[in-house]
């Protein structure tokens, strides 16, 4: 545990002393049988602290990162909440909401859902976007316990009215630091003005900077403030090192390092879309089964590079950072980063994706001459220094982000050229209104 500095992150819990058993921590009987038949009955530090506040009706404002059982921590008190309390939901709205910034996030935590309520049953919807609405719209329609969405599609469905949320008692922010990053924080806001003043809030971030803070002091009533684990401190099982060498150099070096035997299953990840895509071709025409995962993929297609990813029909997904948090999988022996990130809480959640359930792994990292200051970086966020090989390249000047901060923008991170002055026509769909010709002056 860390004392965290601010006024919103004082540590409130320093006389709680964690209780050992699921059993002890007040939750519906139907969520303790699930617990059993998963094989759990220690909680972990957040869900031993956590459970008991949600449980008693309290706001919650937790510090944790990917891999401390988070999910569990709110999926199982809202839960209890809605079997004891036996709250049903109005139509087309929900009794809980549980946003998140990514498609993969969303859709594992309604799988959490569906797991931890085997016994209850619960009616769950996941709203995101890259699929068609009217499935959706159906889904709504009579009211479900649990919607798990993200803000920008949770959004359009409230703009035609085909979801509401006068009636939703419980809300969850959860990866509240990445979804400001991705820019989702105005949507936030509106979604959060829209739901009643009476409700039970909760924030779940990795990190905790100022406009993270904002949006707790405006939304959250005398929160209850739990913190495990410091966000810079990356798993000590895993074995972490960085290969300086020059960009046009990584194709091959991945390709050589990727036939260690020892390699089972790998994540390698990549700045932008355009490059992850470029990545996975070339490590399907060495041989590799690869396949890319970022926002320009449909759902359909992030799905299916999921499925075969933990099916085993493929053994590398090449992934960008929208990804990073959204991929849950217990046997990642390795995980690549082609690419330095330029933001440094990145490299402490992409290598998360390893060394899960117990077991060990290994972070390989590729720098090149415009990368070394985001490996200074990285290094003074984790207060380590990891371990090299190869020379490090000449400094030189990262390319011109291009609105790509954090692979928002999905471009090449260099200035994207000026598109093309479109006429009236295409903007509007009206044709074009002929200009007058100007009538010559009458001879004298």
């Amino acid at each position: 545990m860390i004392a965290l500095p601010g006024m919103m992150l004082r540590w409130m819990l320093k006389k709680v002393v964690f209780l050992t058993q699921f059993s002890d921590l007040g939750l519906a009987e139907p969520l303790l049988r699930s617990l059993v038949e998963e094989g759990y009955t220690d909680p972990t530090p957040i869900q031993a602290a956590v459970i008991p506040k949600v449980i008693e009706g309290r706001d919650v404002m937790g510090i944790a990162q990917t891999g401390t059982g988070k999910t569990a921590a709110f999926v199982l008190p809202v839960l209890s909440r809605i079997k004891e309390m036996e709250l049903t939901p109005k139509r087309a709205g929900c009794t809980a909401l549980i946003l998140a910034p990514t498609r993969e996030l969303a859709a594992q935590i309604a799988d959490s859902i569906r797991i931890y309520g085997r016994f209850m049953k619960p009616a769950v919807a996941v709203v995101v976007g890259g699929v068609k609405h009217n499935p959706q719209i159906r889904q709504m329609a009579p009211g479900v316990d649990v919607l798990v969405a993200t803000p920008g599609r949770l959004l359009d469905h409230m703009a035609t009215g085909t979801i509401r949320l006068d009636g939703t008692s419980v809300i969850v922010l959860d990866e509240g630091d990445q979804m400001l990053d991705l820019g989702f924080m105005p949507a936030i806001r509106q979604v959060m003005n829209a739901l009643p003043k009476k409700r039970q809030t909760m924030l779940f971030s990795a990190t905790m900077p100022e406009p993270i803070r904002k949006l707790a002091r405006d939304f959250l009533v005398d929160p209850a403030e739990v913190a495990v684990a410091a966000v810079s401190k990356p798993i000590d099982r895993i074995e972490q090192r960085v290969i300086h060498l020059p960009h046009s150099e990584k194709k091959d070096m991945l390709a050589k390092l990727m036939a260690d035997p020892a390699i089972e299953r790998s994540i390698v990840f990549t700045r932008t879309k355009r490059g992850a895509d470029r990545v996975a071709e070339g490590l399907v025409k060495a041989g590799f089964g690869a396949a890319a995962i970022h926002g320009n993929k449909s759902q359909n297609q992030r799905e299916r590079a999921l499925r075969d990813f933990k099916q085993g029909r493929t053994t590398v997904l090449v992934a960008t950072d929208i990804a990073a948090r959204g991929i849950d999988i217990d046997d990642v022996s390795h995980v690549f980063n082609f690419e330095l990130p330029n933001i440094p809480e990145s490299y402490v959640h992409r290598i998360g994706r390893t060394a899960r359930a117990g077991r060990g792994g290994a972070a390989i990292s590729f720098c090149d001459g415009t990368e070394r200051q985001y490996l200074k970086d990285i290094e003074k966020l984790t207060n380590l220094i990891i371990e090299a090989e190869g020379t490090p390249q000449p400094f030189e000047k990262p390319p011109a982000p291009g609105g790509n901060r954090g692979n928002r923008g999905g471009g090449q991170g260099r200035p994207q050229p000026k598109p093309a002055t479109r006429n009236r026509k295409e903007e509007s769909g009206k044709p074009r209104r002929p200009r007058r010709r100007k009538r010559p002056a009458a001879s004298a």
